[in-house]
């Protein structure tokens, strides 16, 4: 078996050059190193998955005896954060998975698209203009830009429906960012560069996996080896006219 997703932390945001010239802005992510702290079994646990574990410094204090036994257990370091992830069957030329393996940025090698998951930054309470993109109200004298008006409830319905969109508590939450285009590896550092924005602030843990519904790969219309008969009838006329 092989796990499909990782944990990491966000660095922050540059631009690379493809062959042809054109900036794509990028994700550093820092992926892993991680170690599997836990083997979830279809026997056991009533399903397959592997619980994965950031490896990052933690002083012996911060770990209670339930979490220090259950490291001690599988003989793996302390970790800080947690998560499971699923595990594919294996093709027969890696080893099984066991406790106590690391995961890598290796895993993501074959694979174009990756889905990354973090929390967005807290933004506060935040009123229907910088939440909810209203267009506010007037901006001359003696009005109030950013207030969202009457929200429609008279003397019927005499409430206000749930879901009404009002000024709130904005952000951190939980978001993902699906088909995210790797755009480099690095081995050495374990470095993962995405194209695109991940959720999150600098330095703020992210879990990455493998994208569940990757796009198609555009080939042009039809298909690329698609031969249009009406195109390819009227080549062939032509072509037998200037034979003639």
């Amino acid at each position: 078996m092989s796990v499909t997703g990782i944990l990491g932390k966000k660095i922050g945001m540059t631009q690379l050059f493809d062959d042809k010239g054109e900036v794509h802005p990028v994700t550093v992510l820092q992926a892993g190193p991680c170690v599997v702290t836990q083997l979830k079994t279809l026997a056991g646990d009533g399903y397959s998955a592997a619980q994965i574990g950031l490896i990052e410094f933690v002083k012996g204090g911060k770990v209670n005896k339930p979490m220090a036994g259950h490291f001690a257990k599988n003989n793996v370091p302390p970790v800080k954060l947690m998560r499971e992830v699923p595990v594919v069957p294996s093709d027969g030329q890696n080893p099984e998975l066991k406790a106590g393996d690391k995961v890598l940025v290796d895993i993501f090698e074959d694979a174009k698209y990756v889905d990354v998951v973090g929390t967005s930054k807290g933004r506060g309470f935040a009123g229907v203009v910088r939440r909810h993109h209203f267009g506010g109200g007037p901006k001359s004298h003696g009005h109030m830009f950013q207030v969202q008006g009457s929200i429609g409830a008279s003397s019927f319905p005499s409430r206000v429906f749930p879901g009404q969109r009002m000024p709130g508590h904005f952000g951190a939450e939980r978001v993902t960012s699906r088909n995210l285009r790797i755009r480099g590896i690095d081995l050495d550092e374990n470095l993962l560069m995405v194209e695109g924005a991940v959720p999150g602030p600098r330095d703020g843990y992210v879990m990455i996996s493998k994208s569940k519904a990757p796009p198609r790969e555009r080939r042009g219309f039809g298909g690329g080896g698609t031969v249009d008969p009406l195109k390819a009838s009227k080549k062939a006329s032509g072509s037998g006219a200037k034979k003639k």
